[in-house]
């Protein structure tokens, strides 16, 4: 990864803490610290995440006293993408940027980064605050179920108050929500604004256990009869996961459009960053490989991010053999969170997608709807004009 590094402007510089390109070493040398675990920083957030997207070119930043010497407060990994015939780029933040968004003055983080990318000739830029916005619980969910019902036309279990705040912080600072114009499902996102999770701090793996609905139980119990075997997989592995991905994506209907070469190349950039940060588990039975899903560690935090299945012998439950033992390991790494990333905004059993949310609500966890993305025009009439062209060309994709 060569990072494009762009001299600070006097914006950047005029707020407590500068903000200045870092090298990819400080950079994950914070994410690493206290400081920067407490922040709950996201993978896509990592710089090995900058190796895995081809077009974009990476820019890191960090804000501190002295982010040059390693003394940060926040961080950014910054994806530019060019907009065909100009010179001019679109920043996104994939999940960042990794900053305090208690803060209430946002300013104090925001004006350096934009007055920041503006200079790096950016003429928009995409964010993805951390903070939730609102929670249901599995088992409200499992009861509110019914045709033509969606998650916002139930009452949230917990609507959190820091997301409510910075929410419209960013909204009284010209911010725009993507997608709050269409359904207000997130559509416009590129991240899954609705997330499902499962708290692991300060439970045993007995809490765990009863936390699964008895569906789940049975099943892991019917695995383990059967003798599914679960296993970590090493690169070599990553054909067998992909051929079943392209299996699983026909059987339930959707198409992630990623190639073999693009897993290859997270899990290799993933892991040179940090050995095991990207694990592929597999389930095996009769020397057959069932199933396979992959998951990703950041300090406190793992996802599961990606699984694939075969057709065959599915009576044998091996995807949930499979969740069962990577939310042991997850528990066992100390994550305080367990996130099974992205899940449908519908709760309509006719609907084809909602098989994936009420297989998810079965571990007892939350759909978590994020802040989801927000993104904002740098100023001036060009760059309005140039925002509006390029998400004409995004709609056209």
């Amino acid at each position: 990864m060569t990072a494009l590094l762009v001299p600070p402007s006097s914006a950047a510089a005029s707020h407590q803490g500068a903000l200045t390109p870092v090298t990819a070493e400080v950079y994950r040398a914070f994410l690493a610290s206290r400081e920067g675990t407490d922040l709950g920083p996201a993978f896509l957030q990592c710089p090995s995440w900058a190796d895995v997207k081809e077009g974009w070119r990476p820019l890191l930043l960090g804000w501190g006293p002295d982010p040059r010497a390693g003394r940060l407060t926040g961080a950014a990994l910054v994806l530019l993408r060019q907009l065909p015939g100009t010179r001019k780029y679109f920043a996104y933040l994939p999940e960042g940027p990794v900053v305090d968004w208690s803060d209430p003055n946002v300013d104090r983080w925001l004006e350096p980064l934009l007055g920041h990318l503006r200079a790096a000739g950016a003429f928009a830029v995409r964010i993805g605050p951390s903070p939730a916005y609102r929670s249901w619980d599995a088992a409200l969910l499992k009861s509110a179920a019914q045709p033509g019902r969606r998650l916002g036309d139930v009452l949230a279990s917990e609507v959190d108050p820091l997301g409510t705040a910075v929410g419209e912080r960013l909204r009284a600072r010209g911010w725009q929500r993507c997608g709050d114009d269409a359904n207000g499902d997130g559509d416009g996102d590129a991240q899954p604004r609705h997330v499902f999770r499962v708290p692991l701090a300060g439970r045993t793996a007995d809490d765990l256990w009863s936390g699964l609905n008895q569906e789940w139980r049975r099943n892991v119990r019917r695995a383990r009869k059967e003798g599914v075997e679960v296993v970590v997989g090493s690169a070599a592995d990553l054909p067998e996961f992909y051929r079943l991905l392209r299996i699983t994506e026909e059987r339930d209907g959707f198409r992630l459009g990623r190639s073999l070469a693009y897993y290859e190349r997270q899990f290799a950039a993933l892991n040179a960053e940090e050995p095991g940060r990207m694990k592929l588990y597999l389930a095996r039975h009769r020397g057959e490989i069932l199933a396979a899903h992959t998951m990703i560690t950041v300090g406190r935090r793992a996802w599961y991010q990606t699984g694939a299945s075969a057709d065959h012998r599915r009576e044998v439950r091996p995807s949930n053999a499979l969740q069962w033992h990577m939310l042991l390991d997850a528990h066992a790494r100390g994550a305080d969170v367990y996130d099974m990333r992205g899940v449908p905004s519908t709760l309509d059993p006719g609907e084809r997608t909602y098989g994936l949310l009420r297989w998810k609500l079965g571990t007892g966890g939350q759909v978590v709807e994020t802040l989801g993305e927000w993104e904002k025009a740098l100023g001036g009439t060009t760059n309005r004009t140039l925002h509006r062209a390029f998400q004409a060309y995004l709609n056209r994709r």
